[in-house]
């Protein structure tokens, strides 16, 4: 059966008429919501995550964009084709798959067998002028979700990348049995997904692109690979608030009495174990500064860390206890309000 003809400018949603920053911000959005690492284990979203790396590959270059509009699923079938005359007249090829009866009937007087080479065989034949230039490949985008821990000392990560791989089924020819391989639509490739490992520098936040080179697609005819860019996504911590890029903030429970008479807590900051000194009479919501046990930055530096102190009262009492409360009751002079 064959398969669907897949609208790039739908898979984006985008119009036709759409800008190349339109297409972009289209792209990373789609990216981040299907992205295999935020989707464990669904095939939808990987498929989908696929096909939108698919779109974007196309529409993100000019010269691609412009042959996909013009020869439609097609577009991919040798980049030195040329449409022969009559090609405004044939039928919607965009929009279906087309059979090599119509095609024939299509472009009568045209040698159907040459023609269809010329198609889907002769981008290793060709011998137009400029068929020999170099081109770069592509670069690829991914998103990489960054524990605090890790933007605070760095460390080694595995991320999906999608990628192109030689057709299994037409062994890249693009053709089985004198018809369009249904398999990958007559590109010659189909779209893999591979892994590669990321170096997570210490310092990096949220937003920042790492960039690996050499990681992107392979280039044409011996032409330098693309680049990958990881794009980090800093995950939210169960205990620490980040605050103006480098400061952590978080909560400290004390009990009255350690508010009272003033204590020594040890405390397990974001890399080891730190003794906060807590004063006589602290009042609860106040904060204390530890300076210097935020996040690393890159120049080697640290933020700072906040501990808001919270004054937690116990929800049961033994007796003896609740007598010691009566008693503190009795004799306080202490007016909160």
């Amino acid at each position: 059966m064959a398969t669907k003809f897949q609208d790039y400018y739908e898979t984006l949603g985008v119009s036709r008429s759409a800008s190349a920053d339109d297409i972009r911000k289209a792209h990373r959005r789609l990216s981040r919501q299907h992205h295999p690492d935020l989707n464990p284990g669904n095939k939808d979203a990987e498929a989908r995550f696929k096909a939108v790396q698919e779109a974007y590959d196309v529409l993100s270059d000019e010269k691609k964009r412009q042959r996909y509009d013009q020869l439609g699923e097609h577009w991919q079938a040798g980049s030195d084709f040329e449409p022969p005359p009559g090609w405004e007249q044939a039928p919607q090829w965009q929009s279906r798959n087309v059979s090599p009866e119509e095609w024939q009937a299509a472009f009568k007087g045209e040698d159907f067998s040459d023609f269809f080479q010329s198609m889907f065989g002769g981008r290793a034949q060709t011998h137009r002028a400029g068929a020999d230039v170099r081109r770069p490949g592509q670069h690829l985008e991914a998103e990489l979700a960054v524990t605090l821990e890790e933007a605070h000392g760095g460390g080694k990560r595995m991320v999906s990348v999608p990628g192109w791989i030689r057709c299994r089924a037409c062994e890249g020819a693009g053709i089985v049995n004198k018809r369009p391989c249904s398999h990958c639509r007559g590109r010659g490739v189909e779209s893999t997904t591979s892994t590669v490992q990321v170096s997570i520098p210490p310092g990096v936040r949220d937003g920042q692109v790492l960039r690996l080179k050499g990681q992107g697609e392979p280039g044409e005819r011996g032409g330098p690979p693309g680049d990958l860019h990881v794009h980090v996504r800093l995950q939210q911590h169960d205990r620490f608030t980040l605050q103006d890029s480098d400061d952590l903030l978080t909560e400290l429970p004390v009990t009255p009495w350690e508010a009272v008479l003033g204590t020594k807590i040890p405390y397990q900051t974001i890399d080891g174990t730190v003794d906060v000194n807590v004063p006589a009479g602290t009042q609860g919501g106040q904060r204390l500064r530890l300076k210097g046990q935020g996040l690393a930055r890159r120049d080697g530096s640290r933020g700072d860390l906040y501990l808001r102190l919270k004054i937690v009262v116990p929800t049961q009492v033994t007796d003896v206890e609740r007598e010691l409360f009566q008693q503190l009751a009795a004799t306080s002079s202490f007016q909160p309000r």
